[in-house]
């Protein structure tokens, strides 16, 4: 049984397929009905924009047979994406190392002094950390932090490294912290009530993190202040989706914590 082509226009007047070319940038063509010539500056959804050379833009919908390209006639298309480039840095500005393992844990560790502290710390230090084998686990405050230190049981391939909230000259943090001498522990802080002001303001389109009186909770005068709902956990979630890397953190934080991985992974 004969088959037959449902196209009945002649062959003598059937148009010969042309190439279809992505209209890459800087890529010079000339518009066919217009005669306009320039290069290719912009290509979004279904049009193209042309700059000539005295810097007059038009932009023309990528019709097929709408183009000469060296004199002859073609098809523009979309350029295809390009693959997204692999991250060359961690969060924290280290250098990514793509596939790589995590380590056996150490013996040593870091504490934090809160479960927010350990949260920021691991969003920028993650990385790093598991390939360092260095854990970090969180203290319920410091008031009790010789005794937690004595129990840790430091030594030279268990070293621990404690990072502390408001530890500033007079305060009761200070005072608790001098309390510590081992050689194998290293207590620093930064100077902030809370780790939430680590983060910087900027970060959150905020101009700068609100004065809370003396003897107001401080997240929760922050809230206030700021006029986000009264739910201090749900207030830390919103402040940890803005820090995407170290840029966003204070330098005081930084160089705190950056000290205490070098301190618990020294040979």
């Amino acid at each position: 049984m004969r088959s037959y082509n449902p196209d009945l226009t002649p062959p003598w007047k059937r148009s010969a397929p042309v190439p279809e070319v992505p209209a890459d940038r800087d890529l010079v063509v000339e518009e066919v009905s217009t005669g306009f010539c320039g290069a290719v500056i912009r290509c979004e959804a279904g049009t193209v924009t042309l700059e000539d050379r005295f810097g007059k833009h038009r932009v023309f919908p990528m019709e097929p047979r709408g183009f000469l390209l060296e004199g002859r006639v073609v098809t523009l298309v979309r350029p295809a994406r390009p693959a997204p480039a692999r991250p060359t840095r961690t969060a924290s500005g280290s250098i990514a190392v793509p596939g790589a393992r995590a380590r056996v844990a150490r013996a040593g560790r870091i504490y934090v002094e809160g479960r927010h502290d350990a949260e920021l710390v691991e969003r920028v230090w993650g990385d790093d950390l598991r390939i360092e084998g260095v854990v970090v686990e969180y203290l319920e405050g410091v008031d009790d932090l010789p005794a937690i230190v004595a129990d840790f049981a430091p030594a030279p391939d268990a070293r621990l490294g404690v990072l502390v909230d408001h530890l500033v000259d007079g305060s009761k943090e200070s005072r608790i912290a001098a309390q510590v001498s081992s050689p194998d522990v290293l207590v620093v802080g930064h100077p902030y009530i809370d780790v939430w002001q680590a983060v910087k303001p900027s970060a959150l389109s905020i101009p700068a993190w609100p004065t809370v009186p003396r003897g107001q909770d401080w997240k929760t005068g922050v809230c206030q202040a700021l006029g986000w709902p009264p739910n201090t956990g749900a207030a830390w979630q919103h402040i940890l989706s803005h820090v995407h890397s170290y840029k966003d953190l204070e330098p005081e934080l930084l160089g705190r914590v950056e000290e205490l991985i070098d301190f618990v992974t020294a040979p």
